[in-house]
């Protein structure tokens, strides 16, 4: 039966492997999310995953999956530290990755608003007019500037000049959006820390043991 130690290590190892399935099954739905034509209630989420670094998220989750093969064999021989050690660097190296996506996320909200300009002037007209629809709102920061796209909710320049420019609503959504990306990969990092802890127990644990079975084999050896 495993002791207190390797159990909390397993325990914290299966929680790392969901943390890398969830990187992984979200940034498959937002790949695939992307390759299907916005509607009102996707298109401010796409507009933002558009400019997500997807290539990144994915090896992310790969790393965690190969860090995960990698504390196979340290749990299947009891007594090997090398194992653990080479297991925990990989464990680093995976915090810090996910450690730099979070961050880069987390500088994007400091930024939200001139961000979303540059996004709003890559749009077509049909996206534009989504975005509009969908906050009730024309133009970016109003009717004029950038022009606001002809729709149901921007008929004319009229009531267009009447309503706010979708500046306020959508940053609002996106600051959102992103506390939300960043606080999840820098939950995945926390957890990272936890596991590095875990660890460092276990490996504690193992050195220990080999000094108390050196003792004993010491002392049936001078008992001969």
């Amino acid at each position: 039966m495993p002791s207190g130690v390797t159990t909390t290590f397993i325990i914290t190892e299966v929680l790392f492997l969901a943390a890398g399935t969830m990187i992984a099954i979200a940034t498959v739905l937002w790949m695939n999310e992307m390759n299907n034509a916005p509607t009102i209630n996707s298109v401010a989420r796409l507009v933002l995953i558009s400019h997500f670094p997807m290539q990144a998220l994915l090896a992310n989750a790969i790393l965690i999956f190969v860090t995960v093969l990698f504390s196979i064999p340290a749990l299947l021989i009891p007594t090997s530290r090398s194992w653990l050690k080479f297991h925990g660097w990989l464990v680093v190296l995976c915090a810090i990755f996910t450690l730099i996506l979070g961050l880069n996320e987390w500088l994007q909200t400091l930024t939200t608003r001139a961000n979303l300009l540059t996004y709003w002037g890559e749009q077509p007209d049909n996206v534009q007019s989504l975005v509009q629809q969908k906050f009730n709102c024309c133009g970016y920061a109003n009717s004029t500037s950038p022009p606001f796209t002809i729709d149901s909710v921007c008929p004319s320049a009229e009531i267009a000049a009447s309503r706010n420019g979708c500046v306020g609503p959508f940053a609002q959504y996106a600051e959102h959006f992103l506390n939300l990306v960043f606080t999840a990969a820098f939950g995945v990092v926390g957890l990272d820390m936890l596991l590095l802890l875990s660890l460092a127990m276990l490996i504690k644990r193992r050195k220990e043991n080999l000094r108390y079975r050196r003792i004993d084999e010491k002392r049936g050896m001078g008992s001969i």
